[in-house]
């Protein structure tokens, strides 16, 4: 099976969006030593399901990357780290039926995500 085993986040400033991901997801984020301005993210505990990837200084304009979702307990409570970190929040939440409560926000760098909260959460 064709599986997506890794994700890389676009930065201008990867350590503010390193920052940003720490303080609104608390995913574990280290710098790979040298000048590479790679950053490896560990997003949670290998018994639940998702990726890891990383945040590397910007290769591409904005707007060419993929749009990842994070799940999330709270998406209200998520709303407010995310804007608290200096994110924006670019569409109302909505209700996916049988799927959960969901928005798309963008980071620190222009980049956007999407936020999920799991039907079973509501």
């Amino acid at each position: 099976m064709n599986r997506v085993v890794h994700f890389e986040i676009g930065a201008d400033d990867p350590a503010r969006a390193a920052n940003f991901y720490t303080k609104v997801f608390s995913w574990e984020i280290k710098k790979l030593d040298g000048n590479m301005g790679y950053w490896l993210v560990k997003t949670g505990d290998e018994k639940d399901p998702g990726i890891d990837g990383a945040i590397m200084k910007r290769n591409f304009p904005k707007g060419s990357s993929t749009i990842n979702t994070i799940t999330v307990e709270d998406a209200d409570q998520s709303k407010e780290k995310i804007l608290q970190a200096g994110g924006k929040q670019v569409t109302d939440f909505e209700s996916i039926p049988k799927v959960g409560k969901f928005a798309y926000f963008e980071d620190t760098e222009g980049n956007m995500f999407g936020v999920l909260q799991w039907k079973g959460y509501m």
